[in-house]
């Protein structure tokens, strides 16, 4: 099985995080996680493709905004909410609120 690489925290790139963020699939599966969650991808994902699933999880793991770890044939993620706060302070907190406000917002 292929290694699960991550940026460390300084390696942490604005706009990649952003850029990570700015869908959102994405974005429900960073307020799932924000609730200290440890998902895999169908438990977050359930009515998406796994390719589809495995597309996001990748993309957010190598931007840096969550940490994937094997257990078995099983991958769990969890969210690097201390990396994140350290790196850009009150950009994830700030994120969630506007998806938890948001008029249309729709709770996973």
């Amino acid at each position: 099985m292929k290694p699960l690489t991550h940026p460390h925290r300084d390696e942490l790139r604005i706009e990649a995080v952003l850029d990570a963020m700015a869908n959102p699939i994405r974005l429900r599966i960073i307020e799932r996680l924000a609730d200290g969650e440890e998902l895999t991808c169908s438990t977050a994902l359930p009515e998406v493709s796994p390719s589809t699933a495995s597309r996001h999880w990748h993309v957010l793991r190598e931007a840096g905004v969550l940490y994937a770890r094997r257990e078995g044939r099983v991958v769990l993620h969890h969210l690097r909410r201390d990396d994140l706060d350290a790196r850009f302070p009150g950009l994830l907190d700030s994120v969630l609120h506007a998806v938890r406000t948001a008029p249309d917002a729709t709770h996973a």
